[in-house]
């Protein structure tokens, strides 16, 4: 007799036969479940984390978020599933076709025919970055879409005098703007967050927000230089179509001058730099004074009333701009002026003396109400007492029909047992009295 000693991952079972393992003892039979968990345990353990490389197919975008599709070889086929916080980070779009290299952890999905699949964490396009592929991706269909038509593009204003701003408050690109615009022209700054999971959002809301402010002439909208990932809010699609929809002409102002981003390609024009998108504004209104020098020095027309309409045109629009220019410096002036003058009476003496005689007088009616309202509470509590002692007065009891008896001594009758025949009484009734003698006595 011979003992074999088998191992395998999931028990340690010892077998004894004679000359064979044909007839090994004891026999140990498993449920497919039990079979089912045991396998589910080998691959979890096997292979906690790895990486596969394959040709997607069968992509489906599920309703509930979450991402599924098969990679496969020459030979086999292996299916994934990516759940919907993992397909939320993907830059790109997965498509069929597209080689890809996923990694993840191999498991067993029990609940239909016990098929193994990966459970997907990252998603690696083969040869080419994620984000480089999300750009061409996103390029291609909004040019498809026509976002990016020169046809569509609109000029910027001839003279700009009030510009918003969509940018971050702190970095060096709005101080350099600054530099250049201010002084030149009113500046509206929408503070935004550039960078981050978070910040194509930002974006989005300040490019809305300033197109609902009246008077503004055009945006700018950019960030200083970074990578490819710093930059990225700028090639979302939700900013790409909000630059798109803004009824102001939009300078997308992003990076430096080798970056070109999604905001860039559908902007109405691209500056290579913020200072450069600044300095663009100031050329644009050098451009319209040129062209007015060159109107008054050569009023060459076909005719002089042509001449002279659109000379008084520009004459008319620069007075406007003068006037409102003027205008606002001597409000914000006259308001400075008015709580400078309120500050300084509130602190004079005869401000002071007011205020006390104001307040003297406060007391006084205080004083005044709450003595009227002490006397009231005086006056009911006295009548209530008088009231009470009225009712219980003799003389209120003699109004009401009731008389009372003396004896000869004066005293109140309460008994006949004090009284002796021929005594004379007195009896006080409500109005007057009178005498009477004793003939009788007895008991009701």
């Amino acid at each position: 007799m011979r003992e074999y000693r088998l191992k395998n991952p999931f028990s340690e079972l010892t077998y004894v036969a004679e000359d064979s393992v044909s007839e090994l003892q004891p026999r140990r039979i498993l449920t497919v479940s039990e079979l089912t968990r045991q396998i589910q345990q080998l691959l979890e353990q096997t292979f906690p984390s790895l990486w596969v490389e394959g040709e997607c197919s069968e992509v489906s975008y599920h309703p509930s978020g979450h991402l599924y599709f098969t990679i496969k070889d020459s030979q086999n086929v292996l299916k994934c599933v990516a759940w919907r916080e993992t397909r939320d980070r993907l830059k790109f779009t997965l498509e069929s076709g597209m080689q890809v290299i996923c990694g993840g952890r191999i498991g067993l999905y029990t609940k239909k025919n016990s098929v193994y699949q990966l459970y997907v964490d990252e998603v690696e396009p083969k040869g080419v970055g994620a984000l480089q592929l999300a750009f061409e991706q996103l390029v291609a269909k909004l040019k498809k879409e026509g976002l990016f038509d020169e046809e569509r593009k609109r000029p910027l204003p001839e003279f700009p005098r009030r510009i918003g701003i969509v940018t971050s408050p702190t970095g060096a690109a709005i101080q350099d703007m600054l530099k250049i615009l201010r002084g030149q022209m009113e500046v509206v700054l929408r503070p935004v967050r550039v960078q981050g999971d978070q910040a194509a959002r930002a974006i989005v809301q300040g490019i809305k927000e300033l197109n609902g402010i009246e008077g503004l002439d055009l945006l700018i909208v950019g960030r200083g230089g970074g990578s490819l990932e710093d930059l990225w809010a700028f090639n979302e699609e939700n900013v790409a179509r909000a630059i798109f929809s803004s009824r102001l002409p939009v300078i997308s102002a992003v990076g430096h001058e080798h970056n070109i981003l999604i905001s860039d390609l559908v902007a109405d024009l691209r500056a290579p730099t913020p200072t450069k998108g600044a300095e663009m504004v100031l050329a644009q209104r050098r451009v319209t004074l040129d062209r007015l020098v060159a109107v008054l020095e050569n009023p060459v027309f076909a005719e002089p009333e042509e001449w002279l309409k659109e000379f008084q045109e520009r004459i008319e629009e620069f007075q406007d701009q003068l006037l409102e220019g003027i205008r606002e410096p001597l409000l914000t002036a006259a308001h400075r002026l008015r709580l400078l003058q309120g500050e300084i009476l509130a602190g004079s003496p005869r401000a002071l003396i007011v205020q006390q005689t104001q307040q003297l007088q406060r007391l006084r009616d205080s004083l005044v109400s709450g003595m009227a309202r002490s006397l009231e509470k005086g006056q009911a509590r006295v009548e209530g007492l008088a009231g009470r002692l009225n009712a219980l007065s003799p003389l209120a009891v003699l109004e009401r029909g009731y008389s009372i008896t003396f004896d000869p001594q004066g005293r109140i009758v309460k008994s006949t047992s004090g009284l002796k025949l021929g005594d004379t009484v007195r009896t006080k009734l409500h109005r007057g009295f009178f005498k009477s003698r004793i003939e009788s006595t007895g008991e009701e």
